[in-house]
């Protein structure tokens, strides 16, 4: 069974490890201390009291943006990813957001398709936005409307 807690400073090795196999350029240690400090939602996935994946929410004015989510690629096809997607769109609804966003890669076809499923839709692209071995690559913009009932 999956369950969620606050990322602490302690983690931040585990997530990085995780993060060096997810991408090919990944954060630094540092942008993730960063960004527990700064008092983002950041929270890991645990499978067994083992960390398979986290995710990073910023809070501004109503919105949730989604900064980055990433599961183990030895976890892959389980499920997680949109489990912990799930918990962030819940967390961030009892935040009283209306909205949340996020950008993703063109090429991650199976990220895009858990955000659809989830409700997402794209509403634009970024250029060249991230860096590839090849060159650059574009992003896609994607707003789910987070409703209360």
């Amino acid at each position: 069974m999956l369950t969620f807690r606050e990322m602490t400073l302690a983690d931040i090795p585990f997530i990085h490890a995780i993060e060096m196999q997810g991408y090919d350029f990944p954060w630094s240690k540092n942008l993730f201390e960063q960004n527990i400090k700064s008092k983002k939602y950041c929270v890991v996935a645990l499978e067994k009291d083992i960390i398979i994946g986290y995710a990073i929410l910023s809070y501004v004015v109503g919105e949730a943006e989604l900064l980055n989510l990433c599961i183990d690629p030895l976890a892959h096809g389980k499920g997680y990813a949109k489990a912990l997607l799930d918990h962030l769109i819940d967390h961030a609804s009892e935040k009283d957001n209306q909205d949340m966003y996020l950008e993703v890669r063109v090429t991650n076809a199976p990220a895009i398709h858990i955000y659809e499923q989830a409700g997402f839709n794209e509403i634009g692209r970024r250029k060249n936005y991230y860096a590839t071995k090849a060159g650059n690559e574009d992003a896609i913009l994607m707003a789910l409307p987070l409703f209360k009932d």
